[in-house]
């Protein structure tokens, strides 16, 4: 595994900072030299920010070496600004400040030492916030739980991290986290369960203002002592993968990899100071807590957290918010093309930034057209990469935008390699790898897995296939585990679902592979039709025998009102798998009503 630098750090106060000096991004790409091993100068893998922020336009940005350094800045830049809005809550910088610095005293109080897990099992609110931003200030480390997660996978994550302290919601999605969770053996370091929000508590867990009257008794000094010993260095978060290849595996984040990383992507993307910015994206994901909260902390732009994302509400806080950023899955966006707009008033709207899925042309062209949004971006990055690797640039073009996830962030390499791990020309199509100071640590407690992610030499293994131009912008053409043979020739459903997407019919799509007696696994499409309009299977296979190479070609069109998606947006493909042997088990592989064969 890579070394990591540590970040150079002014430990008189909370305030540490990182000078940061990079190229100007260039339309060749920002990948490091191709050979230079990680972690030779500090200087060059803290190269995180191409940065000469609003604030700092004629000189290099101060990149705050830790978490709290930024929360920090931030108060002291812009203390009567908006912070955070949730509901009735509108906090000033200079309120999350004093917020987070209370929740900081309490998990002292609690007896969270340096070091210690804490865990937070919700939904996005604004106590969400406070607590991990609490939780770094008392220089603990943050192992955040997927909210849609049920008992027994959430006791597997306290179980594996260690946490000393969860958080909660007193019911989420008619979802009791406390009883499913006491239906499951008690890990063994958790000391105390949180209700957030609740004036009371219940049977076996605290009421929020018990916990925060902790703070009470507990002096300032200590947590200002714990933020000022962080550096860069240190770890910020356990993030669990989502799962949907096995069972998850905690990816260890630092903190300078976090604030380094996304100085650069805000100033990439054209995130801004004054910029309302409404959160779809969960906050136990690397999408919603580092390109978002973060991401606010580092530019002063008010965060607007969302905790269910459904198109009536989201449009109606766009026009009460004056929202001008609103990330999300391409899925997202689609929903709400998809719907009536007339009596809401969008016109807020300015920044939009999407991946994890095919990204049609077409969509980046009715964004910008229909929802008035003056930048449209994409970008590609794993929980492993500290959420980002690489992202298109603003003045890319809409195809180089749709069609690809644009190239790396600076500081970071990225290569397309073959099967023995030697890198392959543009356009040749292969394994993406990455190095640079935004990789993980390594997996929480895994040696073998993380062995087995990163290699000798420091590049992280995606597992994802690409191809790469000659410019570096990246194409996913798939992973590595969805790709499927027919007759010998391998298929990969990210290229062929972008294909589909051309359909005039068609809203959004999944193919999976599926097995065939004679060419062992051919092609099977999950459509779901646009709003007002009827897909004939029949015709959705002729139209793509037209377009595509024969082995590409859907052999089964399967209709639907909706695709299974885990909490970040993706497609769970193994749920599309499990429901096709499910019914060739049962009934048989019949067609039905909407599906050809």
């Amino acid at each position: 595994m890579s070394t990591r630098p540590q970040a150079a750090v002014t430990t008189a106060d909370t305030t540490a900072t990182t000078t940061v000096t990079t190229p100007a991004d260039t339309a060749s790409g920002d990948t490091a030299s191709g050979d230079t091993a990680p972690g030779d100068t500090a200087s060059a893998n803290l190269a995180s920010a191409e940065v000469a922020s609003p604030e700092t336009a004629d000189g290099p940005e101060q990149v705050p070496a830790t978490i709290p350094a930024a929360l920090a800045r931030a108060a002291a830049r812009w203390p009567h600004d908006e912070a955070i809005v949730d509901g009735d809550q509108r906090l000033t910088f200079a309120d999350l400040d004093a917020r987070t610095a209370e929740v900081a005293r309490a998990l002292v109080a609690s007896g969270v030492r340096a070091g210690d897990r804490v865990s937070v099992w919700a939904p996005n609110t604004c106590e969400w916030a406070l607590v991990a931003l609490g939780v770094y200030r008392a220089g603990a480390v943050l192992a955040p739980i997927n909210s849609r997660f049920k008992g027994v996978e959430a006791a597997r994550i306290l179980r594996t991290a260690g946490s000393r302290l969860l958080f909660v919601v007193d019911g989420f999605l008619d979802t009791d986290y406390l009883t499913m969770l006491a239906e499951q053996p008690a890990p063994p370091a958790l000391a105390d369960i949180v209700l957030m929000g609740s004036a009371t508590g219940r049977a076996g867990a605290t009421g929020w203002p018990d916990f925060l009257a902790r703070a009470e008794g507990q002096p300032d000094a200590e947590v200002a002592a714990r933020s000022a010993a962080l550096t860069g260095d240190d770890l910020s978060d356990i993030v669990f993968t989502s799962g949907t290849t096995g069972a998850p595996k905690g990816a260890m984040l630092t903190h300078g990899a976090s604030t380094g990383v996304y100085t650069s992507w805000s100033q990439l993307v054209g995130l801004r100071h004054g910029d309302r910015y409404l959160l779809v994206y969960p906050f136990f994901h690397t999408a919603g807590l580092k390109s978002g909260l973060l991401a606010c902390l580092l530019v002063g732009a008010t965060l607007v957290p969302h905790p269910v994302f459904d198109v009536p509400s989201v449009l109606r806080r766009v026009a009460q918010e004056r929202i001008t950023m609103l990330p999300g899955p391409p899925a997202i966006y689609q929903s709400i093309l998809n719907t009536d707009l007339a009596g809401y008033d969008l016109s807020s709207l300015r920044l939009a930034v999407t991946g994890a899925a095919a990204v049609p042309v077409e969509l980046v062209r009715r964004l910008r057209s229909e929802l008035g949004l003056q930048t449209v971006l994409t970008a590609y990055g794993l929980t492993e990469t500290t959420g980002t690797a690489t992202a298109c640039r603003r003045d890319d073009d809409p195809e180089t935008i749709a069609m690809t996830s644009g190239r790396a962030i600076p500081g970071v390499e990225v290569r397309i390699v073959d099967d023995t791990g030697a890198p392959l020309p543009p356009g040749e199509p292969g394994e993406i790898v990455i190095r640079g100071y935004n990789v993980m640590r390594g997996y929480f407690d895994n040696p073998d897995a993380t062995a087995e992610a990163i290699d000798a030499d420091g590049w992280l293994h995606s597992g994802d296939i690409g191809v790469q131009d000659e410019a570096g912008n990246i194409r996913i053409t798939d992973r590595k585990k969805d790709m499927f043979i027919v007759g010998g020739f391998n298929a990969y459903p990210a290229e062929i679902e972008a294909m589909l997407l051309e359909h005039g019919g068609i809203a959004q799509v999944a193919v999976i592979g599926v097995p065939d007696e004679r060419l062992g696994e051919v092609g099977m499409a999950f459509v779901i039709p646009r709003a007002g309009v009827t897909v004939d299977p029949a015709q959705v296979i002729a139209w793509s025998r037209e377009r595509m190479a024969n082995y590409k070609v859907p052999r089964r069109v399967e209709v639907v009102d909706a695709l299974p998606l885990n909490a970040t947006g993706k497609i769970v493909k193994y749920e599309l798998r499990d429901r096709v042997r499910a019914a060739e088990q049962g009934a048989g592989a019949g067609a039905g009503a909407d599906q050809v064969v």
